[in-house]
């Protein structure tokens, strides 16, 4: 396990990407192809910034994304919009100020663990819905959706929202994760907006 972890260490520190994490988007894009020339992509969570450059590599000077973290992104993101806010906080209206509307949006966050599994699942659903809330939000018809997800008893609850929103839902874990990671992305193609969606600003999941 420890020789997989520094291998994907050592390529992020070799190719200039801040954090092994990069490998895991990589593997999500050669799958289901989310990312694209020219999209406008939201990316929460970001710091420190290996899937907004990823993202700003693909989506080229055509594109557009949007980094949303309390904590400052490491160099190497430039050409990113970089808004620096609690996601519970985060007014999508912030946004939408940026692009009329997104063809992704990605999250990575994670809750700080406390080494206890129902409550590290609980709260990294917590982050995953105000993910959703913000996807339904500013999506564009059509668009697309990541976020990384513990597993436990409210997994498939999570991915049951998912699928109102969107016409394929499908869960995936990356090879580059660490063996014993409880770690899993949920992926959502076409979004279908409801009649009910639309700016959700204040706290949400909190």
């Amino acid at each position: 396990m420890r020789t997989v972890r520094d291998h994907y260490f050592r390529k992020a520190k070799e190719e200039g990407y801040p954090a092994r994490s990069v490998y895991k988007l990589k593997e999500i894009q050669a799958k289901f192809r989310l990312l694209r020339q020219g999209d406008a992509v939201v990316d929460l969570g970001a710091s420190p910034g290996s899937w907004t450059r990823y993202c700003l590599e693909v989506a080229g000077p055509g594109g557009a994304v949007v980094a949303v973290d309390r904590h400052e992104l490491k160099p190497g993101a430039r050409g990113a919009v970089f808004l620096q806010d609690d996601v519970f906080q985060l007014d999508p209206g912030r946004l939408l100020a940026v692009r009329p509307r997104y063809d992704v949006v990605l999250s990575d966050m994670a809750p700080k663990t406390t080494g206890r599994r129902d409550v590290d699942h609980y709260r990294s659903v917590a982050l995953a819905d105000r993910a959703l809330e913000i996807a339904r939000a500013v999506l564009r018809p059509g668009g697309r959706f990541c976020a990384k997800v513990f597993q436990g008893e409210d997994l498939e609850d999570f991915r049951r929202r998912c699928q109102v929103d969107f016409r394929t839902v499908r869960l995936f874990k990356p090879r580059s994760s660490r063996p014993e990671s409880v770690e899993v992305f949920i992926v959502g193609l076409d979004f279908r907006p409801s009649a009910g969606a639309g700016i959700a600003s204040g706290p949400g999941a909190g």
